[in-house]
């Protein structure tokens, strides 16, 4: 689907939809739970359904209801199984050391960019501590054998994405086991999310130690809060001068992209940002900076392993829509030149799309958009919600 936009503000309140984040993590922390759990998640995405469709297949009956999630936990996890991961990073790297962790033979089957997205050094680490893996073909990955307790080691640069399915794994596996991070954590917050929803569902978790081998204890309910990732793009209209209010999102969020509350209204100066906890951000940071007094963003290393080469995406579309920016291995400037308008190859990133479809509220030319269906990874109503606030766009089917 492609779109084309007429520029124009927005205006009126929007309320944020619930975090995938911490859907991705309460999903696993309530499939492993000693009782069935509630959760309230009234909104849902390609993202958060993948992580539901692979737990059904290791045995647990979720259930989507007009307000969210039921579900009952595992009772006996199957010997194998086939589940697909579609082109969600988290699923799998999250579910991959927890199926380590119960011992099923399971094979993930990948989508999109996910096959070309790093494994290691989980994967060798995963090896070393009992599991064996291996590629059946380019889009699956094979999981066997078993992980076994005790004292694991992984570098914190390349995704904390890792230290979160080491986490929820090792609170399965009986014994003590713990997790040396070597180097610097990236994304360190995201890691704070899942010793937070640990300790929801009564798992501590203290200096990276796990006692595993009991179930998680139910709450019996629990609300995923509000996700500051997509808030940010119409937090970042109302910075580029639309009257839109965006509701839903706690100051107190443990989530990183918080830091969209301090970032976007700095962007009034040229800011240096360190993008090694914000990769997601750095779309629509980008889109603001260009339109007020630039920004450089350093650390920018592994935007390339996101849904799309991130640099190189976020540089084409600035450049497409009339505005300048460049990038060497690790930095990023952006200058504060303005937007004219054009055509964006969303690349099948969704964070692409909505920044272009932000901008298009100070280009004074359409914006057209190519592939903004990739948007229902996770925001499925997001057009619908533009559209809602004053946004005006045609659609075309391929």
């Amino acid at each position: 689907m492609d779109i084309t936009i007429t520029p124009k503000k927005l205006s009126g309140q929007v309320t944020a939809i619930p975090s995938k984040s911490q859907a991705h993590r309460l999903l696993i922390c309530a499939a492993f739970a000693d009782a069935p759990t509630t959760l309230s998640c009234p909104e849902t995405n390609r993202d958060i359904e993948a992580t539901a469709g692979c737990l059904r297949g290791l045995g647990a009956d979720i259930t989507r209801t007009s307000t969210g999630y039921l579900v009952s936990p595992v009772q006996s996890p199957p010997a194998s199984a086939k589940i697909n991961c579609q082109d969600s990073g988290s699923t799998l790297r999250f579910l991959l050391p927890v199926v380590g962790a119960l011992g099923v033979d399971t094979v993930f089957q990948m989508e999109g960019r996910l096959p070309q997205r790093p494994l290691s050094p989980l994967w060798e680490e995963m090896e070393r501590m009992g599991c064996r893996l291996s590629r059946p073909t380019e889009s699956t990955i094979r999981c066997q054998e078993k992980l076994q307790p005790g004292d694991y080691t992984i570098s914190g640069g390349v995704s904390s994405q890792f230290i979160t399915g080491l986490l929820l794994a090792l609170a399965l596996i009986p014994g003590e086991s713990r997790i040396h991070i070597t180097g610097k954590l990236e994304s360190a917050p995201y890691v704070t999310m899942t010793l937070q929803a640990m300790k929801a569902f009564g798992m501590e978790v203290t200096d990276f130690t796990a006692v595993g081998g009991r179930k998680f204890t139910s709450p019996g309910s629990f609300t995923v809060e509000g996700d500051w990732s997509n808030g940010a793009f119409f937090l970042a209209a109302r910075e580029l001068g639309s009257d839109v209010e965006v509701a839903n999102l706690s100051a107190d969020s443990a989530q990183g992209d918080r830091a969209a509350a301090t970032f976007l209204p700095g962007l009034k100066k040229h800011l240096t940002i360190d993008a090694a906890d914000i990769p997601d951000l750095v779309p629509i940071l980008a889109v603001t900076a260009a339109c007020k007094q630039g920004a450089t963003f350093t650390n920018i290393a592994r935007l390339r392993l996101k849904e799309s080469d991130r640099v190189e995406s976020v540089l084409a579309m600035l450049q497409n829509l009339g505005g300048r920016a460049e990038a060497d291995e690790n930095t990023m400037t952006v200058y504060g030149t303005g937007l004219v308008g054009g055509t964006v190859d969303a690349k099948n990133d969704h964070r692409i799309a909505m920044s272009a479809a932000i901008a298009a509220t100070v280009c004074r030319e359409n914006v057209t958009i190519l592939g903004a269906e990739c948007v229902r990874k996770s925001y499925p109503q997001f057009f619908e919600e533009y559209r809602k606030l004053g946004g005006s766009y045609e659609q075309y089917l391929r």
